[in-house]
Order: structure tokens, then C-alpha cells, then sequence
């Protein structure tokens, strides 16, 4: 049975309330459950009923969750990599790209038909992941380009019934901006979610202040709201300012719960999970100072456990506001 975009028109995470979603699905599932993703191509498990099965039983896990926490939550489609040349790769072509991405918005639609009440909305987004690497910004694409790039993996979100697309990882300003050129093209909300280094910057260099207001400048402020993602609290919590008119346009967080760099990530020879309760106390800090932040979940090493203690210290910093 066909499901349908719901929330299109009006994101209600846009009014308020805590919003949840997942954390790292693919370190869970390559760290945890075991999974050769050697790509992080996570959208590979759609092919089969067992594949299926692992999805489905991840996402509901935080779903239960959020349901428990009486919170929201976004469905983020397990489609980072589903892009032509991460595809290719692989051997998909893009009618192959195109069936994966529309089944995986089938699969999140029919968890919201599942599980929703009302003090729980379920949001369905098309997740976008950079061309190249998440960690560094490798050849830059002039925004026209990232558009006519990323263009049809939009299209096919839009036409399968996503109220939205989020663009993650995103490590330069020019592929962020052609993203969202082309989800306001298709007349379909996006999320630009940053990533950055130690120092709070971008991996191209930019800092998020200048890249929010490129990317804004660029579309009209197209994107609903952004995010940052891929990087622990303390590699930008000294970047964000409440007095700077920008930060009022992130919404959203998904941390790392590792303090370490992207490079010495990529060179650690097992998964670093960090400090859960941790991460929750430093998401709550952040809360308190920020309330309009009310997107959360997790990145690279999380996984349920994160969530929960960021949805338990959320809860309580709020009950003691």
C-alpha cells in the first residue's frame, strides 16, 4: 500500500518539542550487527528480507523510543551513499539508484503508518550524503554542478512521498548550496547538515557562520533549517554564539560521541563509542543554551544508547527549566 508525504507543507519540528532520530547506522551495523559495509553503503540491505528485517528492527528500536519519550521523530532513509558515483561502485546504475531510493522511502513511510500517535510525529526525510568522502571535501563542485548532481536522488524522494530531504556531512559551501538549489527547484523542504574539524571549520576551510550565510544567500534562505553532524560538541561549541543572528537557523544536532578528529577516526583500528551519558549531559548544556536546537540524535559510534541518555538529559534540563 502506497504511503504519502504527510508533513510537506508544514515540518513540525519546525513549532518546537523534541524531536529524536537515530544514531550512526552504519557503525551499528558494521560494528554491532557485524554487516561488510566497506563503502558505509547501508542502503544495500534493502535488497533482501534479511536485510529488510535489520532496518526495520534498528529503526524501530528509536522509534519505540521516541514514542516512550512522548518526543517526535525524523526518519532519516538509510541513503547516504545511494548516489551515482558511490552507486557505480558498487554497480548500481541510476535505475538501480533510483528503485533503492524510492524502497527506502516506502520502508520509512511505513514505519510512520506503523508506529505515529500524536504526541509522536514521524517525519519522513530523504537523506542526501556528499559526492566524495564526508571527511574531506575532495574535488569542489560549483553549485550548478552539486544541483544537476544531486538533482535526481531529490526527484526520486519527492515522487516516493518524503516531506523532506537532509543533506549530511556536507564539508563545503558549493555542494551544500547546489543541494539545496535543487530540492527548492522541486519544490521539497531541506535540511543542510555541516560537518567540521577541531577547530569548529569546515573541512574546506569556511566556518559555519560563513557557510550558513553563503548557502542561505545563495537560495533565498531555501533550506528549512540546519544542522551540524559528524563531530563531537567540543569540536564547535566554542564557535556558536547566542548574540550571532545564524545560529537561529540551526535546529538540529547529531554528534559523535568520540572526541576524536575525522583523521584520527579514520585511522582507529576499532570503533571509539566514547561517554553516552556524557554526550547527554554536553547535548542538555547545549539545550539550555540554545532551546530552539530540538533536533537530536547521533553519528558516527552512536548508537541507542547515546540517544537515550540525550533524550533522558533533555527531558530533565527542560523539567528543570
Amino acid at each position: 500500500m502506497a504511503r504519502q508525504a504527510k508533513y510537506r507543507e508544514r515540518l513540525p519540528q519546525l513549532g518546537g518539542g523534541l524531536f529524536l532520530t537515530d544514531g550512526g547506522l552504519e557503525t551499528t551495523l558494521i560494528f554491532r550487527e557485524g554487516w561488510e559495509l566497506p563503502r558505509f553503503e547501508a542502503f544495500v540491505l534493502l535488497n533482501d528480507l534479511i536485510g529488510r528485517m535489520v532496518l526495520r528492527a534498528y529503526f524501530d528500536r528509536y522509534v519505540l523510543m521516541a514514542i516512550e519519550a512522548g518526543a517526535g521523530f525524523i526518519l532519516e532513509s538509510p541513503t547516504w551513499r545511494a548516489n551515482s558515483d558511490w552507486g557505480k561502485k558498487l554497480g548500481y546504475g541510476a535505475e538501480a539508484l533510483q528503485r533503492i531510493n524510492r524502497a527506502a522511502i516506502e520502508m520509512m513511510l511505513d514505519i510512520r503508518y506503523r508506529h505515529e500517535t500524536s504526541a509522536s510525529p514521524m517525519v519522513v526525510s530523504g537523506c542526501i550524503g556528499p559526492r566524495g568522502d564526508g571527511y574531506a571535501p575532495g574535488a569542489l563542485m560549483r553549485p550548478d554542478e552539486a544541483c544537476d548532481y544531486h538533482r535526481p536522488q531529490v526527484l526520486t524522494f519527492r515522487d516516493a512521498g518524503a516531506d523532506l530531504v537532509s543533506a549530511f556531512t556536507m564539508t563545503n559551501i558549493g555542494e551544500a548550496q547546489g543541494i539545496a538549489l535543487a530540492a527548492k527547484a522541486a519544490n521539497m523542504p531541506c535540511v543542510i547538515s555541516f560537518t567540521v574539524e577541531t577547530t569548529g571549520r569546515l573541512p574546506a576551510g569556511e566556518s559555519l557562520a560563513e557557510a550558513i550565510k553563503c548557502v542561505d544567500d545563495a537560495t533565498d534562505k531555501g533550506p528549512a533549517y540546519y544542522m551540524i553532524n559528524c563531530a563531537h560538541p567540543t569540536h564547535f561549541d566554542h564557535v556558536l554564539n547566542a548574540g550571532e543572528t545564524w545560529i537561529k537557523r540551526l535546529r538540529g544536532l547529531r554528534a559523535n560521541s568520540s572526541r576524536m578528529s575525522h583523521a584520527e577516526l579514520d585511522n582507529a583500528p576499532e570503533l571509539d563509542i566514547g561517554d553516552p551519558l556524557e554526550l547527554g549531559g554536553q547535548y542538555a548544556d547545549l539545550r539550555r543554551r540554545f532551546p530552539h536546537i530540538n533536533v537530536l540524535g547521533g553519528c558516527c559510534g552512536t548508537d541507542h544508547r547515546h540517544v537515550d541518555c540525550i533524550s533522558t538529559a533533555c527531558r530533565g534540563a527542560a523539567q528543570a527549566a
